[in-house]
């Protein structure tokens, strides 16, 4: 019997620590995962949830470096983070507990869009300061990009009727609405994991895994159709967009915490819709390998497919509980 690989999870009760997850216990012969929890947190419903579905819940404090930390991570062969952008110093004690421990790979917290390493967005050089330290002491990793949710990808319709299920509802179209931007569902992303931490080909590597290509103009052609409404179509320039971040950037000093809730999707947008940054092109100049060649036999979900699911209500919305 093929000995299974022992998987840690850190920032399970997230939108994509679930899908993690999700991708992960789809093969309870393959697996076995442990998830972190703060120990404040080991008693929210997600732990309890997974803890039923034969997660292995651990409590530990990741907010500083101890030996505690070392010992779980002792024997790990891969060590997946999914934080957010606000636990940089989090995220450097677990790189750097992992190097301790000896764990076979490390993910860290990407999961974005295709950009530039510098000089782009602000969010994209904080993420890059953590795979720095990673390279300083040698630990092993692969990054993991997504490109840009469907579920963060919707306008509202004029009737009101998806408003209780969409979080964050696109209010306008960036530049033109016709560059072209890599998008996926949600609930594919572990399907993709799942595949990609047992990969000697992904060692050391970033991947991109993407579902379909949109521009924002053909996003609400087909959203019109799906609804049977004619949604409002407000134009955004890219000047526009960037003053936005520019006056973020005038009110904040660059290594004030507030900055990046200060710019907030406005970054995104400007790299995703302005710039076109977010394409499997410009992931291959970067040295990605493409997660479509490496695995074409993972079944993902179609945007239209979510768009119907969204309109008729069998698609669960994000955040639920903290939103």
């Amino acid at each position: 019997m093929t000995e299974k690989t022992n998987v840690v999870l850190v920032g399970a009760s997230g939108e994509t620590g679930k899908s993690v997850a999700d991708g992960i216990l789809a093969f309870p012969d393959k697996f076995n995962l442990t998830a972190l929890a703060r120990p404040a947190s080991i008693d929210k419903p997600e732990y309890q949830e997974l803890k039923n579905r034969g997660v292995k819940i651990a409590p530990v404090d990741v907010s500083s470096m101890s030996d505690e930390l070392i010992s779980l991570l002792s024997g790990v062969d891969v060590v997946i983070t999914c934080l957010i952008p606000t636990e940089k110093d989090a995220m450097k004690n677990i790189a750097i507990a992992c190097q301790k421990a000896g764990v076979g790979r490390f993910i860290p917290s990407f999961w974005g869009p295709i950009c530039p390493p510098r000089g782009v967005m602000k969010l994209r050089e904080e993420k890059e300061d953590i795979l720095d330290l990673m390279k300083s002491v040698y630990l092993p990793y692969t990054i993991i990009d997504v490109g840009w949710w469907y579920q963060m990808s919707l306008p509202s319709l004029p009737s009101g009727k998806i408003d209780d299920r969409i979080v964050f509802p696109v209010t306008s179209i960036k530049g033109d609405g016709n560059t072209e931007s890599a998008l996926i569902d949600k609930r594919d992303i572990g399907k993709y994991v799942a595949r990609i931490i047992t990969d000697p080909r992904t060692l050391n590597k970033s991947v991109f895994i993407y579902n379909e290509i949109w521009t924002q103009n053909c996003l609400f052609d087909l959203f019109e159709k799906v609804s049977g409404e004619q949604i409002p179509r407000k134009y955004e320039s890219g000047e526009d967009v960037l003053a936005t971040i520019n006056d973020a950037k005038r009110r904040f000093a660059p290594d004030d915490p507030q900055l990046l809730m200060a710019i907030g999707l406005s970054d995104y947008y400007y790299s995703l819709e302005i710039r076109g940054d977010n394409t499997p092109e410009h992931a291959e100049y970067l040295g990605y390998l493409n997660g479509k060649e490496l695995y074409p036999d993972v079944q993902v979900e179609t945007f239209e497919d979510y768009m119907k699911g969204v309109v008729d209500g069998t698609i669960e919305r994000l955040y639920i509980g903290r939103r």
